[in-house]
């Protein structure tokens, strides 16, 4: 079987996010996406409780087919890396042929990375184009310019105007700021 693993924070998903899974189920020789959220991110990055963004993850590709969302690092050593959970489930899947889902952004940033190198010997690299991450190694964007940042800011602001509400309603699945709210996060 072969399996698409796609990382990332997921703070919260976004309509990027879902299209991305779409479009690799479409155009790629994969029979799952496996979604999964960083549990404690390699950067130091300030992250919403993990359990929310499961569950968020959860919502927002509810939806899309052959998808689902794993908690599998958070039954691994702190931080999360990429390569550790690639290992791990290889290990665990020894009839799945990985595969990592990336956007361009991570091949211009692969040198931050804990073991970039490794990372092809255990998963084939599907990249997608972003906006904005021009990459030579990358196909061009085809993806709506979104981010998980801009959303934030997009959440804080809201009760100061329409625009914010607007521009949230296009780029996050309904049902994730359906639980943003009920859940009073990132206010």
């Amino acid at each position: 079987m072969r399996v698409a693993v796609f990382g990332g924070s997921f703070d919260p998903p976004h309509v990027g996010h879902v299209l991305a899974v779409a479009y690799a189920l479409l155009t790629q020789r994969i029979d799952e996406v496996l979604v999964v959220p960083v549990y404690a991110h390699a950067f130091d990055k300030g992250l919403s409780p993990f359990s929310d963004r499961v569950e968020m993850a959860r919502l927002a590709f509810a939806d899309i087919a052959r998808t689902s969302v794993s908690t599998v690092e958070s039954a691994l050593d702190v931080p999360s890396i990429t390569i550790r959970t690639l290992e791990h489930l290889s290990r665990e899947h020894p009839e799945w042929a990985l595969h990592l889902l990336v956007g361009s952004d991570v091949l211009l940033e692969s040198s931050k990375w804990i073991e970039w190198d490794k990372i092809e010997r255990y998963a084939k690299l599907i990249v997608l184009g972003r906006v904005g991450a021009e990459h030579p190694d990358a196909p061009e964007p085809l993806l709506p310019d979104v981010s998980s940042t801009r959303i934030r800011v997009l959440l804080g602001a809201r009760g100061e105007g329409g625009t914010a509400s607007e521009e949230l309603a296009r780029f996050v699945p309904r049902s994730v700021l359906e639980y943003a709210d009920a859940h009073g996060l990132y206010r």
